[in-house]
């Protein structure tokens, strides 16, 4: 019987006949999925039992732990991998990206220090500067890779609350005069709440400013709410657009924003976590014109760039602001004293995952074409299941730019969208949600996989048909 440095560290050849043996299960275990439901068979109480077995006392073969694996994970996940999840932002990842994954599990860097993984540093900083001229910033702008949006949106506010009080780094919310504010649309992603809980300004301090009844941050709103906190002696900080919001994917007016944060001394940032993607088609762009006047923007890889989970990005016209940010002295690190060159005196996470090389893969083989033909393809899509929906008498009422479709039941059914959402997925011939749009409760579909055909729209929307 094999050894435990046999079982956890096996000579080359048992490697390579495992690798190859996982890559042969991993197709068969995608076509299953592909033809299988979109929902998952079992709960969480259920897969309680599946586990017991695995008590730890006795070692098993890794031929049966990954089998096993492989079987209780098709059977207990909702397949975003499917081509007719039409759900949140979780595409199916691009093979490229899946490539990643397995080249930095071998070689694992740690991303703390440019001493430790120099070539792993430049590489996303490549891929960062490569989107940030996209985006239409300068050259010297800068950035990183993070867990996801909630942490680039925090390190864009942590920015914004320094530079607005040189003194928050040491003393925090109580270095302003006043109570420090942010105004965010009513319709952002709510991880603002959460952001403003721990970077020590509060829940209180997120104003969530009303819409224009189209999904989008009204500017009057906003340029009231913003007047009446500095009568009130409150401090005005950071004003975070939307491109791409959750429930309706609708796009702030980002060039009004844009304006007003720069009368108004702010900070000026974008969360375009989803709608950001659009950079990379040539006729779509022009949709978030106006991103280049950011000091800052969120762009989540693992969205429409379908990059593997977890791969955010934050992209600042400001880098060299970072050091103050997340500066801290220290000896032991690999690099003595520290550099800037580091990331974890740049960044919010000290040791860190090399991400940045699932967007590097994908975009050398794709080009910024071949994204842009990946973005205008979901598009399309989703005007597909538009066009069907509103022949069959459904009202749709969001116009986004983007593949997120928000509809109302047509009147002849006597269901609720989330009745009618319920069915759906159900049946497991698809994966759609609810939402509240502008007050009103909607079904909700996005187009995630590319790979999503004008065949799986056509049953998805005769599932919508079937559930009313």
């Amino acid at each position: 019987m094999a050894g435990t440095e046999d079982r956890l560290y096996p000579d080359a050849a048992e490697r390579a006949r495992t690798h190859d043996a996982l890559t042969r299960t991993l197709i068969d275990s995608v076509a299953r999925v592909e033809q299988g439901p979109v929902t998952p068979r079992r709960d969480v109480a259920e897969f309680g039992d599946v586990l017991a077995p695995f008590d730890f006392a006795a070692p098993r073969h890794l031929d049966e732990v990954i089998t096993s694996t492989i079987g209780i994970l098709e059977r207990g996940l909702v397949h975003v991998t499917h081509p007719r999840y039409l759900g949140l932002f979780n595409p199916s990842p691009t093979f490229p990206s899946e490539c990643a994954d397995r080249i930095v599990s071998v070689f694992n860097p740690q991303l703390a220090t440019a001493s430790t993984s120099p070539a792993a540093i430049a590489i996303e900083r490549h891929i960062i500067a490569a989107v940030a001229r996209r985006a239409g910033f300068e050259a010297h702008s800068g950035g990183h890779f993070t867990s996801g949006g909630s942490e680039a949106n925090a390190t864009a506010l942590l920015c914004a609350l320094t530079r607005a009080c040189p003194g928050f780094a040491q003393n925090g919310a109580r270095g302003f005069a006043g109570a420090p504010v942010i105004y965010v649309s009513r319709e952002s992603h709510l991880a603002w709440i959460k952001i403003a809980h721990m970077t020590g300004i509060g829940r209180k301090a997120v104003r969530l400013v009303a819409t224009d009844g189209a999904g989008r941050m009204d500017i009057h709103a906003l340029q009231a709410a913003i007047a009446r906190d500095r009568e009130e002696g409150r401090e005005p900080v950071m004003i975070a657009a939307t491109a791409g919001t959750t429930g309706g994917g609708m796009i702030d007016p980002l060039e009004d924003c844009a304006s007003i944060a720069r009368a108004e001394g702010l900070w000026f940032h974008i969360d375009a976590a989803w709608g950001g993607a659009l950079i990379a088609s040539d006729r779509l762009r022009r949709q978030v014109q106006g991103i280049e006047r950011a000091d800052s923007f969120t762009l989540d890889a693992h969205k429409w760039f379908a990059a593997s989970m977890g791969c955010g990005m934050f992209v600042t016209a400001h880098p060299d602001l970072l050091p103050a940010v997340f500066g801290v002295a220290n000896a032991f690190m690999p690099s003595g004293s520290g550099s800037v060159e580091d990331p974890y005196l740049t960044s919010i996470q000290w040791s860190r995952r090399f991400l940045g090389l699932r967007l590097f893969l994908s975009l050398a083989c794709a080009g910024w074409g071949g994204y842009g033909e990946l973005v205008e393809r979901a598009v399309a899509r989703a005007d597909q299941l538009r066009e069907i929906l509103v022949t069959r008498g459904w009202r749709i009422t969001n116009e986004s730019p983007v593949a997120v479709l928000c509809a109302e039941p047509p009147s002849r059914s006597r269901r609720t969208p989330a009745e009618i959402v319920a069915q759906v997925r159900d049946s497991g011939l698809a994966w759609i949600s609810t939402a509240t749009f502008e007050g009103g409760a909607v079904v909700r579909a996005c187009i995630t996989n590319a790979e999503t055909t004008e065949g799986d729209i056509i049953v998805v929307a005769d599932a919508l048909e079937e559930a009313l």
